[in-house]
């Protein structure tokens, strides 16, 4: 496997496009982004576990439920979420792109980011389809990752080529998300696109056993976004032999697409609303894998854990803090933690008590812009990482006039 340019259109009969269509006042943002193959694809989701939730996920999961998909059209500056006229709204996004790309309108992923419970006026996103639809091109992955941000600072995507059965596979993704970040099942908004040919069961099965250990291992400010979502779109022009069952083939797919998760949860956990600093927390020695989940967190969603590393202080304290309360089933007693960056790595607390340090070394070590927290326990094999951010002033200041 190794990383190639292209996003979401490095995968072979992809492309995208992304405009300023004037949902959002600033007109040097854009704010409607798609994504196109010509190739019906099969389609896989990941929804929020929000009981509130978006209509353009309500729209989707109906969409899809064949499991294919042709299209996803995103727009940013308006969440439609909580109004009354949300869903054909989102429906009459779809039922526009359909008519100017000339596909059925179920085959379109639609998705929407931005201020909850504003009204979402159709006319600037009517208006801006036919240039949405004009701009395509397999060079406009970062116009459409544009399209999709909010508070988001700076681009989010990845691509990468894997071989199987000695094939060569394309897949690239692009994702925004800055704050309101504690997914359960997705995070903010990610697109997928893969040139592998794999059944749209297998697809789900991947991307639901995937999720588990990166998207909602993440953790910006403990606020399960209504919109979060995260699709697949595989249109197999890679010719591969399709990918129906479990196996060599599966598992290498697998990982090729862990290898982008992984990539866009450190993106989106590194841009955090106001963070200054990457947090990594990798817990090994659990009991079992769901133990060290909890536990790492845990540990990444404390609020005095994310302060200290905002402020370079090893206070470990709050480690073991959030240790304990994290509800896991762990021996206190034999806690080790470390902290490291690039400029090295330190001890600070060994079999659940603390140990001589050089705090100046320490300062050093948290000063860096991605720190990593490390737990050992001596509990079984269990092992998990999960990723969060620094809690800073400017995360106030953001949230504090979000909507005015």
């Amino acid at each position: 496997m190794k990383l190639i340019n292209g996003g979401v259109c490095a995968a072979q009969g992809f492309v995208a496009s992304g405009i300023h269509c004037g949902i959002r006042k600033n007109k040097e943002k854009k704010d409607l982004a798609l994504i196109y193959t010509p190739t019906r694809a099969t389609c896989a989701a990941v929804y929020t576990t929000n009981k509130v939730k978006g209509a353009p996920l309500t729209v989707t999961k109906n969409n899809i439920s064949d499991g294919y998909a042709q299209a996803v059209i995103c727009n940013s500056g308006n969440a439609n979420t909580c109004n009354a006229n949300g869903i054909e709204i989102a429906e009459k996004m779809c039922d526009l792109l359909a008519s100017e790309l000339k596909i059925d309108k179920k085959d379109v992923v639609v998705a929407s980011t931005g201020v909850i419970g504003q009204p979402l006026d159709i006319t600037p996103i009517k208006n801006g389809i036919p240039a949405l639809v004009e701009g395509l091109s397999p060079d406009a992955s970062g116009s459409a990752a544009e399209g999709i941000m909010t508070t988001d600072t700076r681009l989010k995507e990845i691509a990468l080529s894997f071989e199987i059965g000695g094939v060569e596979c394309r897949i690239g993704g692009i994702a925004k998300g800055s704050g309101m970040i504690h997914p359960n099942m997705a995070t903010m908004l990610v697109f997928i696109t893969t040139d592998c040919k794999i059944s749209a069961e297998m697809l789900q099965l991947a991307l639901s056993t995937d999720v588990s250990s990166t998207f909602n291992m993440v953790s910006v400010d403990g606020d399960t976004s209504t919109n979060d979502m995260v699709t697949v779109l595989a249109n197999g022009q890679a010719g591969n032999k399709e990918i129906t069952t479990q196996g060599e083939d599966f598992d290498i797919f697998m990982k090729a697409l862990n290898t982008i998760t992984v990539n866009l949860c450190q993106k989106i956990a590194g841009d955090g609303e106001g963070a200054t600093k990457l947090i990594e927390c990798k817990v090994s020695g659990a009991q079992d894998e769901q133990n060290a989940k909890i536990i790492a967190k845990s540990i990444i969603c404390s609020s005095l854990v994310k302060a200290a590393m905002f402020g370079a202080d090893a206070n470990w304290g709050r480690i073991l803090c959030a240790i304990g309360y994290s509800g896991a089933s762990v021996d206190v007693n034999k806690v080790f933690v470390s902290f490291e960056s690039s400029k090295g790595e330190i001890s600070v607390c060994e079999n659940g008590a603390g140990v001589d340090f050089s705090e100046e070394i320490a300062k050093e070590i948290l000063l860096e812009n991605e720190i990593t927290i490390k737990v050992k326990l001596g509990d079984g094999n269990g092992q998990a990482t999960a990723w969060g951010c620094d809690l800073t002033y400017d995360y106030v200041k953001i949230n504090g006039d979000y909507r005015t």
